[in-house]
């Protein structure tokens, strides 16, 4: 077996040091050169309404008849008790809740909250009209630098780390970006948050797969932030699935009450096959991941009022002919904005997800699925859009190339949701009257002033001339993206943690390490 302390330090050498630092100057970032990032994305563009009010509030009444009538399953004896001990009907674990508790538990979710970095300026909000970006999560393959499909590393995570961190698109690290296939499953989730904490200084997200990974994971937040500010300040969000149909079970619950009593978010989401573990319809699918979203969030809230919480959905349709999952389908993009719109009704934070793909290759395929769900999430007005770097074959892989050229596109999504700016129209309009007929304005002082900023300035998409590319090597985009990545990596310098931080961390993982089997029983 590899000893831990070696194994920690794929990557920039540690710093090594043995002083224990704490309180506010242990949570003191070293910043080596400053690495751009976008801010939390404000958006200035309308909502989407693809429904009316009216059939809005009929799906709210379905799924609270749906909580109500047939009810829900809470497959945990504690959970159970909770519901039970809150006033519910509960029998064996099929919950059943009135709508009344139902509402008034959600009601105390707030709208908006701050998720916190360890490097304060990569610090998000998250809801109302605030949105993020966070990178995809959890494929067991990669389709690395050579093209080829194949499992995934702890090099393969930590390099996507470092490019989550080096991309300033990215407002977050995520966390599974892909899994580290390397590592013992009970230990794995060490070296996932390790990574988070240690290559990239933006927000990341917890392990929820048992208790006590998601324990272990609020521990390992503690020691950078300090466990007094994890106790009550979001630094994590982490993704809780709804098994459908109407199923929450012990893992998840598990993970839930961790997480939600140390008031952190949770994306509550239902992951719904729609078609199969739905009707086969689009507002029927609709109906039912509502109610199974609006329990959960109601759960966390018995866990501990007034925690944020993000309500969320993960809806793609099955095609009918294998049964596979589809990706970028118009039900798919239909069903975000409908979610979107129960969100606002619910004055709720909304996660959906961006570029999640069937296609198996960076092709003209996945263009189209990213692009027909992108579009539906920006105008849904989702506030966490996940899964938006990296995703092929409906998540089981992360692509490098594919991750860069999500990237890129993302700024054009940032963009697009600002709005239009007019304050500079005047500026504009005299240096119409400074060219007159005939003329142009590469050279006049407006022009000189925005050329930078004025439009999307991309990097990866060429628009040279045919002579021009073939001159260049005539290089596709997932080619081009790869040099890029390379690139990016050859030249990344760690955000580095404060010394004594890190050698706590490493001597945590040490130990847990030794605790925890190396099978699962």
């Amino acid at each position: 077996m590899v000893d831990t302390r070696d194994s920690l330090e794929k990557g920039p050498a540690a710093d090594g040091s043995a002083r224990r630092a704490g309180g506010r100057a242990g949570r003191k970032v070293l910043r080596a050169i400053p690495v751009p990032s976008f801010k939390t994305l404000v958006r200035n563009i309308p909502f989407y309404d693809v429904l009316p009010n009216e059939a809005v509030e009929l799906i709210h009444d379905e799924s609270c008849r749906i909580l109500e009538d047939v009810g829900i399953e809470f497959r945990d004896d504690d959970a159970a008790a909770m519901w039970k001990a809150a006033g519910a009907s509960v029998s064996g674990y099929r919950v059943r809740i009135d709508r009344a508790q139902l509402m008034e538990l959600v009601g105390k979710i707030p709208s908006e909250f701050t998720l916190h970095a360890r490097n304060p300026e990569r610090t998000v909000r998250v809801g109302g009209k605030n949105s993020i970006f966070v990178p995809m999560y959890g494929a067991p393959y990669v389709r690395d630098f050579e093209g080829n499909r194949r499992y995934s590393t702890k090099q393969d995570l930590y390099n996507f780390h470092k490019l989550a961190y080096l991309s300033p698109q990215l407002h977050s690290t995520s966390s599974i970006i892909c899994e580290p296939m390397d590592v013992a499953v009970p230990k794995r989730h060490l070296s996932i948050i390790y990574g988070c904490l240690r290559w990239s200084d933006k927000p990341f997200m917890g392990v929820v797969t048992a208790k006590d990974r998601a324990e272990d994971t609020m521990k390992m937040a503690g020691l950078v932030f300090g466990d007094d500010f994890v106790r009550d300040n979001p630094v994590l969000a982490s993704v809780i699935n709804c098994n459908s149909p109407l199923v929450w079970d012990k893992t998840m619950l598990d993970a839930a009450r961790v997480y939600a009593s140390h008031n952190q978010p949770l994306l509550i989401s239902p992951f719904a096959l729609c078609g199969a573990s739905t009707s086969a319809s689009t507002i029927g699918a609709i109906a039912q991941v509502n109610a199974e979203a609006l329990a959960g969030l109601a759960f966390t809230q018995l866990v501990r009022a007034g925690s944020p919480q993000v309500y969320g959905q993960f809806m793609v349709t099955v095609d009918m002919k294998t049964g596979a999952p589809m990706g970028g389908t118009p039900e798919a993009a239909q069903m975000t904005l409908v979610m979107g719109q129960l969100a606002r009704k619910y004055k709720l934070p909304f996660r959906t997800s961006g570029f999640h793909v069937g296609s198996k290759l960076p092709d003209a395929q996945a263009g189209y699925e990213s692009n027909m769900l992108m579009h539906a999430a920006i105008l849904s007005g989702a506030n966490y859009i996940w899964h938006v770097a990296g995703w092929l074959e409906a998540g089981l892989c992360a692509s490098y190339a594919k991750f860069m050229l999500d990237c890129e596109q993302l700024g054009a999504w940032y963009k697009y949701a600002q709005g239009i700016d007019v304050s500079d129209l005047a500026e504009a309009m005299q240096a119409v009257r400074e060219v007159g007929p005939a003329g142009h304005f590469l050279g006049t002082a407006h022009t000189l002033k925005k050329f930078e900023n004025a439009f999307f300035l991309p990097s990866i998409m060429d628009f040279n001339n045919f002579e021009q590319w073939a001159a260049g090597g005539a290089q596709d985009a997932a080619a081009r993206a790869l040099a890029k990545a390379r690139t990016l990596l050859d030249t990344y310098e760690e955000p580095k943690l404060d010394e004594g931080i890190h050698e706590a961390l490493k001597e945590f993982v040490t130990r847990r390490e030794r605790e925890l089997p190396d099978h699962v029983s």
